[in-house]
């Protein structure tokens, strides 16, 4: 799978490292960010959240849309 960002720009040799959690288009390393987030567990009624972080990847627009 190529960069989607990079198809756009006419570059057609970049290779996607992975697709955005959010809008699902595959991305390369220039064009994502690797963000941590919390896990939550239902463990019962009561959501144990995770002592470690995990990673999600999210492409340069859906991280500006965030962050705005």
């Amino acid at each position: 799978m190529h960069c989607y960002d990079c198809a756009q720009a006419g570059r057609h040799d970049a290779n996607g490292i992975g697709a955005c959690t959010r809008c699902g288009l595959f991305t390369c390393a220039d064009h994502s960010r690797v963000l941590q987030t919390t896990v939550q567990r239902p463990i019962g009624v009561i959501p144990m959240t995770s002592v470690l972080p995990s990673r999600r990847l999210v492409c340069g627009a859906c991280r500006t849309a965030e962050a705005s």
